[in-house]
């Protein structure tokens, strides 16, 4: 079965899913990361002071906290991090966030999962003296920063073949060199420092990586599958424990699924509604109790951002019936003055998948404003950030400013140009997409025969992953008798299902009940584990279902 699955997803010899830390590429290959190196040990020699600043979602909060612990353990006696409020100063090293850190005073500025936009600011820490090293993983703009160092697996010149790494595996491979550049200098022996295990450290890493949704491409996967086998073993941060707790996940069995949906939505919380500092102090801390304390508080957030989301969602609907009547409106693009800042990322996700386009999602950038943010999600095939370039090279002025990924970017607008912003859009996408891509397909692995619906199906299952964004987690179809249904929750939908005389149960998530007619379904699934008052027993995870005629 594993076989059938590995080879859709491109596997073609055993080598491919060989997941020892001895496969990990070489970072010789990255871009300035022995120059970038050279000068971190000199900071950490010469007790410089070195600040880190990050991004405000959890591959940033994963990232910062990755270089804290690990340039503390090094030795580095002044380094401090600076995470920059969403609401006061944008994204990145912004020339305001500049200013902010030159109050500080350090000696050396290191970007984590942000920088390679940064001309500005990067030009005004280098006037005031200051050296930036940039380490990030999002597609360059045009320009490219002055920086002392610019550490990007997605810069022109980089031969290094895993463009996918988020942004906290950037920060693993420069500071693991950082590590060996002060053993070649015999600098632990020399201080009577004992040398870090970089090891220590990829439980933070397997959990940006995850939580940045970026593909799991070997090298990724690597990453992920290290840092989960450290998790279950208990040899993880007090905050990691914590986050686990909130979200009701038992540790010694988490999946990067978890990861996904249970401890990364807590950490981007803080970033969406208020400070991400919180959850950057929650996975530092050495303290278990306030670990808890700090997670407790990251759950709340997250309940806080859960309910803001509905709404948007509900709103962003209205609107789209009321601005978008044509429904061969190929790119969404709504803006609503209620709307928050902090999920309209969120919000375009959950457009995307309900209308299979493109979905932009516009808030205020600040009260009383006239500009306005956006966050964009794409679909399969269209590179999302590629298209806001040509409507950039189009209508020069249009966009003050943009940035990200294939599948995920942000951007500002004037509030006066939302009407030819949206038509712009639109043309865009029409431009860019075949009609195939604008059918919602859902790519599965077959069929599950009878005797495979047990545990140790899902143990098989589990063991060949980490699965995720680029290797999809087995996805399967199958025909079965409607047993049961009942709402549970607020809208979810519990099921007992029938296949050849057993009884399965099944849960359906934000899914409205059935005729109550319906006798036969057609369902697609991900096999799992429910283990509720000690009793372990399969449940299927339904992604879609629908009433056979």
């Amino acid at each position: 079965m594993l076989d059938r699955i590995f080879s859709a997803r491109g596997i073609t010899h055993a080598a491919q899913i060989e997941r020892s830390l001895g496969n990990l590429l070489s970072p010789v290959d990255l871009p300035d990361i022995e120059r970038a190196a050279q000068r971190l040990a000199d900071a950490v020699e010469q007790d410089q002071k070195i600040l880190i600043v990050g991004d405000f979602d959890a591959d940033g909060a994963t990232s910062v906290a990755l270089c804290m612990l690990a340039l503390r353990a090094m030795g580095a006696g002044q380094v401090d991090y600076l995470v920059p409020n969403r609401f006061d100063y944008g994204y990145g090293l912004s020339p305001e966030i500049v200013q902010l850190a030159a109050t500080m005073t350090p000696d050396v500025i290191v970007t984590v999962d942000n920088g390679v936009a940064s001309v500005d600011g990067v030009a005004l820490a280098n006037e005031h003296g200051i050296d930036v090293i940039v380490t990030d993983h999002h597609l360059p703009g045009e320009n490219l920063p002055a920086a002392y160092a610019l550490v990007n697996p997605n810069l022109e010149s980089s031969t290094f073949t895993s463009k996918s790494m988020a942004g906290v595996g950037v920060a693993y491979y420069l500071l693991s060199w950082v590590r060996q550049v002060l053993r070649q200098r015999e600098y632990f022996s020399v201080r009577q420092i004992d040398e870090p295990n970089m090891a220590q450290y990829l439980d933070l890493v397997a959990l940006g990586t995850v939580a940045d949704v970026v593909p799991l491409d070997q090298n990724n996967r690597i990453l992920v599958h290290q840092g989960l086998q450290r998790i279950r073993r208990g040899m993880t941060r007090p905050g990691i424990m914590a986050l686990a707790r909130v979200g009701k996940r038992d540790l010694t069995t988490l999946s990067a699924s978890d990861m996904g949906f249970a401890l990364g939505p807590r950490l981007n919380a803080a970033g969406r509604l208020q400070d991400m500092s919180v959850g950057i102090r929650c996975l530092i801390t050495e303290d278990p109790k306030e670990a808890n304390q700090l997670a407790a508080e990251l759950d709340g957030l997250n309940q806080t951002r859960r309910e803001i989301e509905q709404d948007m969602v509900a709103d962003a609907q209205m609107i789209l019936t009321q601005i978008q009547p044509d429904p061969d409106e190929m790119g969404i693009a709504v803006y609503h003055e209620s709307f928050h800042q902090g999920v309209v990322g969120i919000v375009a996700g959950r457009l995307r998948e309900k209308f299979h386009r493109p979905a932009i999602v516009f808030a205020d950038a600040s009260e009383g404003s006239n500009e306005l943010k956006g966050s964009a999600r794409s679909i399969d095939g269209l590179n999302i950030r590629d298209v806001l370039d040509s409507i950039a090279t189009r209508l020069p002025g249009m966009l003050l400013k943009f940035g990200g990924h294939a599948m995920a970017a942000g951007l500002s607008i004037k509030r006066a140009h939302l009407p030819r912003f949206q038509k712009a859009f639109d043309k865009a996408v029409r431009a860019a997409v075949t009609p195939d891509m604008l059918d919602a397909v859902v790519l599965t692995d077959g069929t599950l025969a009878p005797q495979d619906m047990n545990l140790q199906t899902v143990d098989r299952l589990s063991a060949g992953g980490p699965w995720g964004n680029g290797f999809a987690e087995p996805l399967f179809a199958g025909e079965f008798q409607l047993v049961s249904q009942r709402v549970v929750g607020q809208d979810h939908l519990k099921l007992v299902l029938g296949l050849d005389g057993q009884l399965i149960d099944g849960i359906a998530f934000r899914q409205p009940p059935l005729e109550a007619s319906t006798a036969q379904v057609k369902v697609v699934y991900k096999p799992a584990l429910n283990d509720y008052a000690g009793q372990q027993t399969l449940q299927l995870m339904v992604e879609y279902i629908e009433a056979m005629s």
